[in-house]
Protein backbone atom coordinates (compact mmCIF):
# COMPACT_ATOMS: atom_id res chain seq x y z
CA UNK A 1 0.00 0.00 0.00
CA UNK A 2 1.43 3.46 -0.21
CA UNK A 3 2.63 5.99 1.98
CA UNK A 4 -0.47 8.25 0.83
CA UNK A 5 -3.19 5.07 1.12
CA UNK A 6 -1.70 4.74 4.57
CA UNK A 7 -2.24 8.28 5.89
CA UNK A 8 -5.83 8.43 4.14
CA UNK A 9 -6.74 5.02 5.84
CA UNK A 10 -5.57 6.27 9.14
CA UNK A 11 -7.57 9.67 8.66
CA UNK A 12 -10.58 8.24 7.81
CA UNK A 13 -9.96 5.77 10.65
CA UNK A 14 -9.44 8.84 13.46
CA UNK A 15 -12.13 10.40 12.00
CA UNK A 16 -14.50 7.41 12.14
CA UNK A 17 -13.64 7.08 15.43
CA UNK A 18 -13.92 10.19 16.37
CA UNK A 19 -17.83 10.53 15.17
CA UNK A 20 -18.46 6.76 17.07
CA UNK A 21 -17.02 7.92 20.48
CA UNK A 22 -19.00 11.08 20.30
CA UNK A 23 -22.23 8.85 19.54
CA UNK A 24 -20.89 7.16 22.59
CA UNK A 25 -20.14 10.21 24.92
CA UNK A 26 -23.61 11.26 24.28
CA UNK A 27 -24.95 8.23 25.00
CA UNK A 28 -23.34 8.08 28.31
CA UNK A 29 -24.47 11.82 29.06
CA UNK A 30 -27.94 11.61 27.40
CA UNK A 31 -29.24 12.14 31.12
CA UNK A 32 -26.48 15.38 31.99
CA UNK A 33 -28.54 17.31 28.69
CA UNK A 34 -32.28 18.17 28.38
CA UNK A 35 -34.20 16.24 25.48
CA UNK A 36 -33.88 18.77 22.59
CA UNK A 37 -30.33 19.41 23.36
CA UNK A 38 -29.57 15.55 23.01
CA UNK A 39 -31.67 14.85 20.31
CA UNK A 40 -29.84 17.48 18.14
CA UNK A 41 -26.69 16.60 19.00
CA UNK A 42 -27.45 13.10 18.24
CA UNK A 43 -28.89 14.05 15.01
CA UNK A 44 -25.48 15.83 13.78
CA UNK A 45 -23.69 13.03 15.03
CA UNK A 46 -25.71 10.35 12.99
CA UNK A 47 -25.55 13.33 9.79
CA UNK A 48 -21.80 13.52 10.23
CA UNK A 49 -21.66 9.51 10.01
CA UNK A 50 -23.92 9.66 7.10
CA UNK A 51 -21.53 12.11 5.15
CA UNK A 52 -18.90 10.11 5.88
CA UNK A 53 -20.51 6.91 4.55
CA UNK A 54 -21.20 8.46 1.64
CA UNK A 55 -17.71 9.83 1.26
CA UNK A 56 -16.99 5.85 1.78
CA UNK A 57 -19.00 5.23 -1.02
CA UNK A 58 -17.52 7.32 -3.50
CA UNK A 59 -13.97 6.09 -2.43
CA UNK A 60 -15.03 2.46 -2.83
CA UNK A 61 -16.98 3.16 -6.10
CA UNK A 62 -13.68 3.32 -8.07
CA UNK A 63 -12.92 7.25 -7.68
CA UNK A 64 -9.87 6.35 -5.26
CA UNK A 65 -8.10 3.26 -4.98
CA UNK A 66 -9.06 1.52 -1.79
CA UNK A 67 -8.49 -1.45 0.35
CA UNK A 68 -10.65 -3.77 2.13
CA UNK A 69 -10.03 -1.89 5.36
CA UNK A 70 -11.62 0.71 4.04
CA UNK A 71 -14.71 -0.77 2.85
CA UNK A 72 -14.07 -2.71 6.83
CA UNK A 73 -14.99 0.93 7.91
CA UNK A 74 -17.40 1.81 5.88
CA UNK A 75 -19.47 -0.94 6.89
CA UNK A 76 -18.71 0.42 10.96
CA UNK A 77 -19.96 3.33 10.06
CA UNK A 78 -23.07 1.87 8.32
CA UNK A 79 -23.44 -0.19 11.42
CA UNK A 80 -22.79 3.30 13.63
CA UNK A 81 -25.82 4.97 11.52
CA UNK A 82 -29.07 2.21 11.32
CA UNK A 83 -28.04 2.09 15.07
CA UNK A 84 -27.49 -1.65 15.08
CA UNK A 85 -25.42 -0.67 18.40
CA UNK A 86 -26.83 1.49 20.61
CA UNK A 87 -24.69 0.55 23.87
CA UNK A 88 -21.94 2.84 24.17
CA UNK A 89 -19.31 0.75 25.34
CA UNK A 90 -20.43 -1.66 22.39
CA UNK A 91 -20.12 0.76 20.21
CA UNK A 92 -16.40 1.78 21.50
CA UNK A 93 -15.40 -2.39 21.33
CA UNK A 94 -17.11 -2.28 17.76
CA UNK A 95 -15.38 0.97 16.11
CA UNK A 96 -12.06 -0.06 17.77
CA UNK A 97 -12.07 -3.66 16.32
CA UNK A 98 -11.79 -5.85 20.01
CA UNK A 99 -13.34 -8.43 19.83
CA UNK A 100 -11.27 -10.13 22.80
CA UNK A 101 -13.17 -7.45 24.98
CA UNK A 102 -17.17 -7.82 23.27
CA UNK A 103 -15.95 -11.67 23.75
CA UNK A 104 -15.60 -10.41 27.80
CA UNK A 105 -18.35 -8.24 27.54
CA UNK A 106 -20.20 -11.64 26.17
CA UNK A 107 -19.23 -13.65 28.76
CA UNK A 108 -20.25 -11.16 31.30
CA UNK A 109 -24.04 -10.81 30.04
CA UNK A 110 -23.77 -14.93 30.21
CA UNK A 111 -22.95 -15.12 33.37
CA UNK A 112 -25.89 -12.13 34.59
CA UNK A 113 -28.38 -14.02 32.47
CA UNK A 114 -27.88 -17.61 34.50
CA UNK A 115 -27.89 -16.44 37.46
CA UNK A 116 -30.61 -14.48 37.04
CA UNK A 117 -29.28 -10.60 37.12
CA UNK A 118 -30.67 -9.64 33.73
CA UNK A 119 -33.01 -11.09 31.95
CA UNK A 120 -32.34 -8.71 29.10
CA UNK A 121 -31.27 -10.45 26.15
CA UNK A 122 -30.94 -7.29 23.67
CA UNK A 123 -27.64 -7.04 25.16
CA UNK A 124 -26.26 -10.29 24.27
CA UNK A 125 -27.68 -10.01 20.41
CA UNK A 126 -26.11 -6.68 20.57
CA UNK A 127 -22.43 -7.93 21.27
CA UNK A 128 -23.03 -10.81 19.23
CA UNK A 129 -24.11 -8.50 16.03
CA UNK A 130 -20.91 -6.43 16.41
CA UNK A 131 -18.76 -9.39 16.72
CA UNK A 132 -20.31 -10.51 13.72
CA UNK A 133 -19.81 -7.40 11.97
CA UNK A 134 -16.05 -7.72 13.07
CA UNK A 135 -16.29 -11.38 10.97
CA UNK A 136 -15.40 -13.10 14.24
CA UNK A 137 -16.19 -16.53 14.49
CA UNK A 138 -19.45 -17.17 16.10
CA UNK A 139 -20.60 -20.62 17.48
CA UNK A 140 -23.99 -22.41 16.46
CA UNK A 141 -25.56 -21.44 19.34
CA UNK A 142 -24.73 -18.16 18.97
CA UNK A 143 -26.16 -18.00 15.24
CA UNK A 144 -28.79 -19.60 15.93
CA UNK A 145 -29.73 -17.07 18.79
CA UNK A 146 -29.54 -14.06 16.47
CA UNK A 147 -31.64 -15.64 14.17
CA UNK A 148 -34.23 -16.59 16.81
CA UNK A 149 -33.97 -12.93 18.74
CA UNK A 150 -34.17 -11.69 15.93
CA UNK A 151 -37.19 -12.88 14.43
CA UNK A 152 -38.97 -12.89 17.82
CA UNK A 153 -38.18 -8.99 18.26
CA UNK A 154 -39.25 -8.42 14.41
CA UNK A 155 -35.56 -6.49 14.78
CA UNK A 156 -33.45 -6.79 11.00
CA UNK A 157 -30.21 -6.53 11.36
CA UNK A 158 -27.62 -4.24 9.62
CA UNK A 159 -26.50 -7.46 7.71
CA UNK A 160 -29.91 -8.41 6.96
CA UNK A 161 -30.76 -4.72 5.38
CA UNK A 162 -27.77 -4.43 3.52
CA UNK A 163 -28.11 -7.94 2.05
CA UNK A 164 -31.32 -8.71 1.77
CA UNK A 165 -30.87 -11.99 3.26
CA UNK A 166 -31.38 -14.14 6.79
CA UNK A 167 -28.52 -13.68 9.11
Amino acid sequence: MSKENVKLKQNLEDQLKRLVHQLADLEECKDDLDGDEYENSRQDTLEQLKEFDARLTKMTSGNITVDDEIAQLQRTTQAAISEAFKTPAVIKMFANKEPELLRERLNQIDRDIKLGKTSNVGDKLEVLRALRHLNEHLTSDQLQFIVDHESKSNLLSFDTLKSGELP
